[in-house]
């Protein structure tokens, strides 16, 4: 048999590209080409985009084809989750633009389901797509895994404490019980600027945090003896 693939995962989130600061000349998609960069330099097999890879819905035509351009240029995988910034609403950044048009970019709950399978990596990627501004779970209802290697990407605000069933609002809360239940290799999360595992170390959950504050993306490693292994990379 042939071995098992070593596999290295670059995972960030909370980009906000297109952000609209009209007292400030700087490129709106800065962060873009500096993660896909960083990616390179640490030669990751995928890119997963943990959400709020757009500030929001409200940006020009022009710099959605260049961003498609990026990503099109970039030339490897890049998985991105939909968040509570730029959820799959009809107005989408990613139904416009040719964003989801562009043949290494999946795009979960739009143009791959909730899940994309790389087979030669032996590796899934799954998560729960903001579709609206509405509250939503991240991870409830886990994929069974289907193979060796599984990520799970949610986009939502981790609470350590039991889910409160008389609460009303849950402003996309994770709960220690959701990530207890998942049985993934590792968990990346979106929603905060800062970098920073979460839980018990039990299942291996970070948020990758910001880069524009960071200046980092997380750098998770599938080794061939089966161990896991989380870094970070700065960005260049």
């Amino acid at each position: 048999m042939a071995p098992h693939p070593e596999v290295t995962i670059v995972h960030s989130s909370d980009l906000h590209l297109g952000t609209d600061d009209s007292f400030s000349d700087r490129d709106r998609l800065a962060n873009l080409p500096r993660v896909l960069a960083a990616a390179s330099e640490v030669d990751a097999n995928v890119v997963l985009l943990a959400g709020d890879s757009f500030d929001n819905h409200r940006q020009p035509v022009e710099l959605l084809e260049r961003a498609a351009r990026i990503l099109r240029e970039y030339n490897k995988p890049v998985v991105i989750l939909p968040g509570n910034h730029d959820p799959l609403t009809p107005d989408s950044v990613y139904r416009r633009g040719g964003l989801a048009d562009v043949a290494n970019v999946s795009i979960l709950g739009l143009n791959v389901g909730d899940a994309v399978l790389f087979p030669e990596l032996e590796l899934e990627i799954w998560g729960r797509a903001h579709v609206d501004y509405s509250d939503m779970s991240p991870l409830a209802n886990p994929r069974p895994r289907t193979t060796r290697w599984q990520l799970a990407a949610a986009h939502g605000h981790y609470v350590d404490e039991e889910r409160d069933p008389n609460r009303m609002i849950g402003s996309w809360l994770i709960h220690r019980e959701e990530l207890l239940a998942i049985d993934a290799d590792y968990v990346a999360l979106g929603h905060w600027n800062q970098s920073t595992p979460v839980g018990n170390g039990e299942v291996a959950a970070h948020y990758s945090g910001s880069p524009e504050y960071t200046g980092t993306v997380n750098v998770i490693r599938f080794k061939k003896d089966g161990s896991v292994e989380v870094g970070k990379a700065k960005l260049p």
